[in-house]
């Protein structure tokens, strides 16, 4: 299995702290606001984000000892964004962490002084939470996964899968920012693909139902959804419903292909994502401005291939797609 990885042209010079960074002052402990769609807590986050907050311990922050973390959550509902952020702020947080862009959006909506790190977000330059990746400018800062490139690559990788693959159901969540984009990016090289693209809003886990059965009366015979929280918090349900009619599809985060018994994924390295995040928050704890602090890209990424899955679909994956795949699940 064949691990490919790429150098962001922005390096990953991060973990030196920067000249003249200031400590916090004696006594008291630096508190950071936590902002995620999913539920947990600080000394139990949900697992999609244990990498970031064994991070910060691996820096010296210990929940409740060294650090204060609120760990707020939306509970898969993203219309709650603006209200948390609002009662992050008066928190007096001297950082917020937000997992999501609908929760970056609402903290800077909130706050423009206090600093935001992003946590892997998909286009922070298209949605506008920065000027550039080098030079983000204001208060925002962090790690992005660039979703919108990879969600063309995942109706490539879907139609090399399967080849028969003609009009593809996608859920997208568009109440996210970064959901028109990759809806946008995947519409440009469909009909190169020869592809038709059936597209569905999905703004509540309650519309999931409803799109699948219009997916289904429209024909279609393949799935991708975006790479939005809903979809990785409802995964168990987005691959229920997508097995009934047989639909072979692409999922944006490999959990869906390795335990929720989704066909294919192809995603972002997140672990080293993750990990720069902490690191992010850490210079900023000791006094440096996020709007100097470039944002930082994907440099490794993983396509999992759940052969089992494809066996019961009735499909054969490929062997040319199989060499590439990172890892291939039996």
């Amino acid at each position: 299995m064949n691990r490919r990885q790429f150098i962001g042209a922005l390096g990953l010079g991060l973990l030196a702290s920067p000249p003249g960074a200031r400590a916090q002052p004696a006594g008291k402990l630096p508190r950071v606001c936590f902002l995620t769609l999913e539920s947990g807590t600080a000394q139990s986050p949900s697992a999609r984000f244990e990498v970031f907050f064994q991070s910060l311990r691996d820096l010296g922050y210990v929940p409740g000892k060294s650090i204060t973390i609120d760990y707020l959550s939306a509970n898969g509902r993203t219309e709650r964004f603006p209200a948390l952020a609002a009662e992050c702020v008066r928190l007096r947080p001297d950082v917020i962490v937000a997992s999501t862009t609908p929760a970056a959006q609402a903290a800077r909506g909130a706050t423009r002084t206090v600093p935001i790190v992003m946590l892997a977000l998909g286009d922070p330059v298209g949605t506008g939470l920065v000027e550039s990746l080098a030079r983000p400018g204001g208060n925002v800062t962090g790690v992005s996964s660039m979703t919108t490139g990879l969600a063309a690559k995942r109706l490539q990788l879907l139609k090399e899968a399967v080849p028969a693959v003609s009009r593809v159901l996608v859920l997208a969540h568009l109440l996210d920012p970064i959901a028109p984009l990759q809806v946008k990016a995947m519409e440009e090289v469909a009909p190169s693909l020869g592809v038709t693209l059936l597209v569905h809003d999905v703004r509540t886990p309650e519309d999931l139902t409803a799109a699948f059965a219009m997916g289904v009366r429209e024909r279609a015979n393949g799935l991708l959804t975006t790479s939005g929280s809903i979809f990785l918090v409802q995964r168990a349900r987005v691959v229920e419903l997508a097995a009934h009619p047989r639909l072979p599809a692409m999922y944006p985060f490999s959990i869906f292909a390795l335990e929720s018994a989704g066909l294919m994924a192809y995603e972002i390295g997140t672990s080293d994502l993750h990990r720069h995040a902490a690191v992010y928050v850490d210079k900023i704890l000791k006094g440096a401005k996020p709007s100097e602090l470039a944002v930082q890209q994907p440099t490794t990424f993983q396509l999992v291939i759940n052969r089992k899955v494809a066996r019961a679909l009735g499909f054969t994956i490929p062997p040319s797609l199989l060499l590439l795949a990172d890892r291939v699940v039996d």
